[in-house]
């Protein structure tokens, strides 16, 4: 016998059946490490590291970094948007960010000249400057991406807005459009629908302006793509070297593009013409929104249009720029925060006012990670590409990494025009908006001393001014619409007189957008405050009753417009489920958070529950998108198909209604009804995420 104060090594094999559990514990213990890795032993206090952002701002760094975006025009695909691209890559990694360029291939559009004369009554005829004046030659010439080549002679004719109610005013005063040029006023319509409304009416070619008070001279650049966003050529996945690739004559892509030639005008060339026109009179109802009295008829002619545009169409590289900051204890959960960096010229305000508070961002995270923060999840810090050219570089990036996205991305975080003047204004997916009204709580107004963002913002009408995201004028879109991904987007002032001008300079952004950059400081510390809430925060900081609530809002809305033989009674019923299983999740949030202490199984409920709230937006999407527009797969939020609807929710539903004089009486309920019960089911879709349970 061994004596029992006697150690003796044990050689003899274990059991198959001991190894056998020795290696399922092997295997918890080491998928538990990888999943939930052990906690600090003194974990660092994220409002610490809050205040250290916000106290490390400085107006005259975000200054210099607009300076020195705004030095050349960036349009993409050019050289100077390459260097552009380098400029940000140089700041990231000399901040010792881990930072990476993605290339895309995609069809960008130029132009190669244009020409605009008009031959008067009197005999007289006047060559129009069809550029700002006084600007450098590598400004490139005013025009809309992606019009077609071509040439008019023909009777100028006015068509207010370019909507059907304004066709319809004319059809009535007997005014023929057909076979003349079109001059529109923008602001209505986006330009694309304004010059697909004037092809659709037989117009030969179409020019449009955009009235303003100052700056006259300007003329507002765009692209006049329809159909969608994104690379024309690659619709629907991503188009990537060596990747398929769609011709330049296949159906999909010539429907992407207008049939008639377009281009912009100043305000002052567009009065120039309109004061010329005999004809009709002016309805009453446009003269009176009109900045011009003199303008008194609508045409068509007298006045002689002689318009010419050659583009031309070129397969380029676009380059987005990424930084990332590795998550601590959740790095495969993803935080956001994009803004894109091409512009049409100058681009102070759009984009660059965002590009300079990203990179602002950059470098407040870099002195955080000095100072021993890691954040919780990972932080991902987005430059875009061709976003000009109809959000092009985000949505070639969300198409290729749309399983990751789906399944690990937490939110998205967009600024374009940082700031554009005075005035805070926000747009979000409704779980965000508590978020963000705690945030703009602790940030000071720039405009207003000894008080927040939030006490202006709350004067002016407060939650009900947030803005919902089914728009496709950001980089937000692919995000929400086609990815399902939580999302804010943020700005400071509208309507700016420079839009798309070759005004939009760092000279007018000194002399009148934010003189000092304390907007641009403000927006700064908004996003990233967000940022570090998403990414550090144990609960995700979302509330869906907030979501909830909006849906019954939509709900409601639609009670009063549809006709009482189709019922909502489904859509009633999954909108309270929703608030049930948003109120349950809630209530977890609130009671995890008491019992927030080092044992593992709370950690593991933590996990369980960020990801039902995480993945409760993916629920609204359908796999079959919208009909005829499958890319859009969002069945809350997404753009209608009719550009005049009544509804900026629900576009499947919104779409049944534009469609409804196509069909029978029977048709047209049926259809009505499909899409709400689609919606419906969406809803549920959601519900059951948040619940996390199977049916």
């Amino acid at each position: 016998m061994v004596p029992s104060n006697t150690v003796t090594a044990f050689t003899a094999k274990p059991s198959p059946l001991l190894t056998f559990v020795m290696l399922i514990v092997l295997g918890v213990v080491g998928f538990y490490s990888l999943h939930f890795p052990p906690r600090p032993t003194t974990s660092p206090d994220p409002s610490r590291f809050r205040h250290v952002f916000v106290s490390s701002s400085s107006n005259s760094t975000v200054a210099s970094y607009l300076r020195a975006l705004t030095v050349h025009p960036h349009l993409s695909g050019t050289k100077p948007a390459s260097l552009t691209a380098r400029y940000v890559v140089n700041h990231f990694t000399t901040l010792g960010l881990q930072t990476k360029t993605v290339q895309h291939s995609a069809l960008l559009s130029y132009p190669v000249r244009s020409s605009l004369a008009a031959h008067f009554s009197d005999g007289t005829s006047f060559e129009f400057q069809l550029t700002e004046p006084d600007t450098e030659k590598e400004v490139v010439a005013p025009y809309h991406a992606y019009s077609p080549s071509g040439a008019a002679e023909a009777a100028a004719v006015f068509v207010n807005y370019g909507r059907e109610e304004d066709y319809r005013q004319l059809v009535a005063a007997g005014v023929e459009v057909a076979g003349c040029v079109v001059v529109a006023r923008g602001g209505a319509l986006p330009r694309g629908a304004v010059v697909e409304a004037a092809e659709r009416h037989g117009a030969a070619a179409a020019a449009v302006f955009v009235e303003r008070d100052t700056w006259r001279e300007g003329f507002e650049r765009g692209h006049v793509m329809r159909g969608g966003i994104g690379d024309p050529l690659s619709p629907g996945w991503s188009g990537v070297e060596g990747g398929e690739s769609l011709g330049l004559e296949d159906s999909e892509v010539l429907k992407r593009f207008p049939k008639i030639p377009s281009l912009p005008l100043s305000a002052e060339a567009a009065e120039r013409i309109l004061e010329s026109l005999g004809g009709a009179p002016l309805p009453l109802d446009w003269r009176g929104t009109l900045k011009s009295s003199k303008v008194k008829n609508v045409g068509p002619g007298p006045t002689i249009l002689n318009f010419t545009y050659q583009g031309e169409l070129k397969v380029a590289t676009i380059e987005n720029v990424f930084a990332i900051i590795k998550g601590r204890e959740e790095p495969d959960r993803y935080v956001l925060l994009g803004n894109h960096r091409d512009a049409w010229t100058y681009g102070a305000v759009d984009p660059n006012s965002g590009t300079a508070a990203l990179l602002d961002i950059a470098g407040r995270f870099s002195i955080l990670l000095r100072l021993g923060w890691t954040p919780r999840r990972t932080i991902i810090l987005c430059s875009w590409d061709a976003e000009e050219f109809g959000m092009i570089g985000s949505t070639e990036w969300v198409e290729q990494n749309l399983v990751n996205l789906r399944s690990k991305a937490v939110a998205y975080l967009n600024v374009d025009c940082a700031v554009q003047g005075p005035g805070f204004f926000a747009g979000s997916t409704p779980q965000l908006d508590d978020l963000l009204v705690e945030v703009i709580k602790q940030v000071k107004d720039p405009d207003t001393e000894g008080t927040t963002i939030y006490e202006n913002w709350a004067a002016a009408g407060g939650n009900s001014n947030i803005q919902r995201l089914s728009g496709v004028d950001s980089d937000f879109a692919p995000f929400v619409q086609h990815a399902g991904v939580p999302s804010v987007d943020v700005y400071y002032g509208k309507d700016y007189p420079v839009y798309h001008t070759a005004f939009d300079s760092y000279n007018w952004m000194t002399k009148f957008g934010d003189p000092f950059f304390q907007r641009h400081e403000a927006v700064t510390g908004i996003w990233g405050l967000l940022a570090l809430r998403l990414a550090d925060d144990s609960i995700i900081p979302f509330n869906y009753l907030s979501y909830a609530n909006q849906l019954q809002v939509y709900n409601n809305i639609l009670s009063n417009l549809l006709d009482k033989q189709i019922t909502l009674h489904p859509l009633n019923t999954s909108i309270q489920e929703f608030a049930s299983a948003a109120k349950e999740a809630n209530d977890e949030s609130k009671k995890l958070k008491w019992q927030e202490a080092s044992d593992r199984s709370i950690d593991m409920k933590m996990r369980a529950l960020n990801d039902r709230l995480m993945l409760a937006e993916r629920g609204f999407l359908d796999v079959d998108g919208l009909q005829g527009r499958q890319w859009f797969k969002h069945l809350v939020f997404g753009p209608p198909s009719d550009h005049e609807s009544k509804l900026d929710f629900f576009p499947g539903i919104a779409d049944s209604l534009s469609r409804m004089d196509k069909m029978s009486e029977k048709e047209r309920l049926a259809a009505i009804q499909h899409e709400i019960w689609r919606v419906a089911r969406a809803i549920q879709r959601a519900a059951s995420a948040l619940r996390g349970d199977l049916a």
